[in-house]
């Protein structure tokens, strides 16, 4: 039986540029207890399809077409009577569960109001049935945690309690716009699980969006492909996999990181016969913290989160770091780096403790080592153009430069990233994620460094994007002969460009090794879980 049926949708924005069009004459439908995913890259009109559906489209957005839901047609109704079909008959999970969560009303009242909203019951019963979908989600300790805050949860709980409110009214249809793109993998094939497991409970119709589709892949039967507003495929799952129609498809798939493909050469480039070019010896990094519920001025819980950690790094090799979030690895970057003190250890950056220099000492040194962060567009200066960002390192390394020579060396730095001379003087709201990271790249270049620590460069990418930069690091690393360390939650990342990997486990290192050796036989049981929970597309 059709539950949803979309016919000729069309979503269109009004901007300064003029009109763009978002979705492009779409047409698809849903059967009752079906699994679809829409996929496609960032930009491709997925998010805007499950908002027009809802009725959520920003004040400049405007969808011509018709949403059949049960044989009535709800698009563009007024939003009393749309009002009647959200929550109750359709519902939406976001992408980003911590903007998604009110930051300053206890989850108790947030999941509440949803149900006093719209069902008129009392707050009692309500936070009473609320309990009872927070056990659906498998969240442990209800009586303590339905009063808590959301920055109190982890990302993964957190998106656990988005989907239990998104379940209070027993809606019909569930939305789930990239509910694990910012998750661990393990914590991703746990909401995974989780969703299968309340769609056939609870008899729900799926809508998932991701841009990836080895994720898709576990949870849907059907799949729609958009790129840039237009279908190009919709095909079924298993069908799309084994002989995708469209080449757009063909090249998401192809963009996929695997971790059964060829094993590398790791010794490649490595320079093992010369001294390593960074020592770390038993480094340790603490945060003191405040204890729950404690007053200001109670004695404060000290929390590990880097112990007793050592390795080498060699010119020309790359160290990949993996483990699931707070597991310690930024603070391993940071710490190397001197952004955090460090409680104890060595940093030996040729032949020289970083940990003793001061703070003029370590300003000389550091255009020998650069990072990259995981946000493309939150670590670049909103307020300035990509020229001066990108020219800022050699403003504070080489002060004597003129500004001739400064501009000569952007335009060189930006050729080799593949980022255009005409956007120069363009702010980073007006680039692409892609394009944004690019710029990054440059950043960290411009000086020559020796260097690069990756945090998590590609995590908030599109796979076929974060296929490009992962190649481009790759390409400069071997042109330029740089080190690197490559920060990941995702293995299969990491195995395209590493050639030794470290673990990370709650702050303590519990395997190091060669790629090839981890892969294909790691040695701890919880490296063996996270390469179990990467997604496969075979």
């Amino acid at each position: 039986m059709t539950l949803l049926k979309v016919e000729n949708l069309s979503v269109k924005f009004q901007t300064n540029d003029g009109i763009v069009e978002a979705v492009k004459n779409i047409s698809f439908d849903l059967g009752k207890g079906d699994s679809l995913a829409i996929v496609g890259e960032s930009g491709s009109g997925k998010s805007q399809t499950a908002l027009s559906i809802m009725g959520l489209l920003a004040d400049n957005g405007c969808s011509d077409g018709k949403v059949f839901f049960d044989k009535k047609n709800i698009l563009n109704l007024p939003a009393d009577k749309l009002n009647r079909y959200r929550a109750e008959k359709i519902a939406m999970i976001f992408q980003d569960p911590m903007t998604s969560l009110n930051p300053y009303i206890r989850i108790s009242d947030q999941m509440s109001e949803t149900l006093i909203h719209h069902r008129g019951i009392k707050k009692s019963e309500a936070i009473s049935q609320a309990k009872k979908l927070m056990d659906a989600v498998k969240i442990p300790e209800i009586e303590k945690r339905i009063h808590m805050y959301p920055h109190e949860f982890s990302g993964g709980m957190r998106q656990r309690v988005m989907i239990a409110m998104a379940l209070l009214c027993n809606p019909e249809i569930l939305i789930a716009d990239e509910p694990t793109t910012a998750l661990d993998v393990t914590v991703q094939a746990q909401v995974l699980n989780l969703l299968t497991e309340l769609q056939k409970e609870f008899n729900l119709s799926l809508i998932f969006i991701s841009h990836d589709l080895s994720v898709v892949k576990q949870i849907s039967n059907r799949v729609l492909v958009l790129r840039e507003g237009i279908l190009v495929e919709n095909n079924e799952i298993k069908k799309l996999y084994e002989s995708p129609a469209h080449p757009y498809t063909k090249m998401l798939l192809a963009s996929i990181p695997r971790i059964d493909q060829t094993e590398k050469e790791v010794t490649k480039k490595i320079q093992k016969k010369k001294d390593p070019i960074l020592s770390v010896k038993n480094l340790s990094v603490e945060f003191e913290i405040n204890q729950r519920g404690a007053l200001p001025w109670a004695k404060k819980e000290k929390l590990k989160a880097v112990d007793n950690i050592s390795f080498d790094l060699y010119p020309g090799e790359t160290l990949g770091i993996v483990g699931e979030s707070g597991c310690g690895k930024s603070s391993l970057a940071r710490g190397i780096v001197r952004m955090i003190p460090a409680k104890k250890g060595k940093v030996i950056w040729l032949g020289e403790n970083l940990l003793n220099k001061s703070n003029a000492e370590m300003k000389k040194l550091r255009c020998n080592f650069q990072m990259i962060f995981q946000d493309p567009l939150a670590s670049l200066n909103p307020r300035m153009t990509i020229g001066d960002i990108v020219a800022e390192p050699l403003k504070t390394h080489h002060p004597k430069m003129n500004k001739k020579e400064r501009t000569r060396k952007v335009g060189e730095i930006l050729n080799k990233v593949d980022i255009l001379q005409n956007l120069i003087n363009r702010y980073p709201h007006e680039l692409s994620g892609g394009q944004c990271q690019r710029i990054g790249i440059a950043r960290a270049l411009i000086i020559n460094p020796k260097l690069i620590i990756c945090d998590e460069p590609v995590s908030a990418l599109d796979v076929s994007i974060q296929a490009q930069v992962v190649k481009l690091l790759i390409e400069l690393q071997e042109e330029l002969n740089l080190s690197l360390i490559f920060i990941s939650h995702d293995l299969s990342v990491v195995k395209q460009i590493s050639n030794k990997v470290m673990v990370i486990r709650e702050g303590k290192l519990i395997e190091y090794s060669e790629v090839n050796e981890l892969y294909k036989s790691p040695s701890h049981p919880y490296t063996k879980m996270l390469l179990s929970s990467i997604p496969r597309v075979d």
